[in-house]
């Protein structure tokens, strides 16, 4: 899994509720074609990430195709999450 294009926006809480800073996350995948989710359309995970009290972690997440923007009903294994949630911090630290 190569993640070739990505986009961050940190989130804003309004109203002072939610603890920490929460960032939505776009990371365009590149996949091998025998991987359970390739597709031909391409695939999006979108995802909520959020850093708490030197604390950080995926909240939401969804997997999409990119051209269809149909959902994915795929999990993140344990190194892949992993993998993820440092991409995550290195977008957050390069904005």
């Amino acid at each position: 899994m190569n993640v070739i294009e990505s986009k961050i926006e940190k989130l804003q809480d309004p109203f002072g509720i939610l603890t920490g800073d929460r960032y939505e996350i776009f990371l365009t995948l590149e996949l091998d074609e025998d991987d359970e989710l390739y597709s031909e359309h391409g695939v999006v995970l979108k995802l909520i990430y959020v850093i708490d009290e030197n604390q950080t972690k995926i909240v939401q997440y969804d997997f999409t195709e990119k051209v269809t923007d149909r959902y994915l009903d795929f999990a993140l294994e344990e190194e892949e999450e992993t993998e993820i949630k440092e991409i995550c911090q290195q977008l957050v630290d390069s904005n």
